[in-house]
């Protein structure tokens, strides 16, 4: 599903902590009143618990919505938590980062590996 976003489409997140018992419909009207955003438009809305191991993920395609959550076994994902910004518009690169445990503000995908001699 992932794949089927495009990189020009906006990735916007839910800065701060979401009720993670909302559904399509309540996430929805959080992007409309909260956010003053379309939840309709080709946009990728993302949200996570306060716990920050689940996220949500809601997104309008064509006809109809798609609703995909995430939960990690172990671990936290790296969220940005702003009491000033309601949303954070990200790249779908820095999601992917996201998605993958690692943080927003990476420089670069993996940390610089010193090379190892081989005897």
């Amino acid at each position: 599903m992932l794949n089927h976003i495009g990189t020009e489409q906006r990735v916007y997140l839910a800065c701060g902590v979401t009720d993670m018992r909302k559904s399509i419909d309540g996430l929805a009207a959080l992007v409309q009143t909260q956010f003053q955003l379309d939840p309709f438009s080709q946009c990728v809305f993302v949200f996570c618990n306060r716990q920050r191991d689940k996220l949500k993920i809601l997104y309008w395609q064509y006809n109809g919505f798609w609703l995909l959550y995430r939960r990690l076994e172990r671990g936290r994902f790296e969220w940005p938590n702003s009491s000033q910004d309601k949303t954070l518009v990200i790249s779908q690169r820095q999601l992917n980062w996201l998605l993958d445990g690692l943080s927003l503000n990476q420089q670069k995908a993996h940390p610089k590996v010193a090379a190892q001699k081989v005897v």
